[in-house]
């Protein structure tokens, strides 16, 4: 496992390449570490870097898995206030970090 550090303004995004035994196509996981503001010192787990189908890559937020009516949901953990512009934003900087990050070969 590598650790990568990224710092952004008050957040650091801490990449951490998955091994050889990950599930196929998960690339990495990410943190965000906050390091200003009101959530100082605390970090967010749980987000994924994976390849898509089409050559691309996604991300996918924290997120908590339920059942309902027997069948199994699971609910984001980060949302936006308002529309998508600030989760699309996140995606962008953590793959922006990604790309940056990534070996060259």
């Amino acid at each position: 496992m590598t650790t990568l550090d990224i710092t952004t303004n008050s957040v650091t995004i801490k990449l951490a390449r998955t091994p050889h035994t990950a599930p196929v196509g998960k690339l990495a996981d990410a943190e965000l570490h906050f390091t200003s503001g009101p959530l100082a010192g605390l970090k967010l787990l749980g987000f994924g870097i994976w390849a898509a189908r089409n050559g691309g890559r996604n991300v996918t937020f924290p997120a908590r898995q339920y059942s309902a009516d027997g069948m199994r949901r699971s609910f984001t953990l980060l949302r936006d206030v308002s529309g998508h512009a600030a989760s699309d934003a996140l995606r962008d900087l953590i793959l922006q970090t990604y790309v940056e990050t990534a070996p060259r070969t």
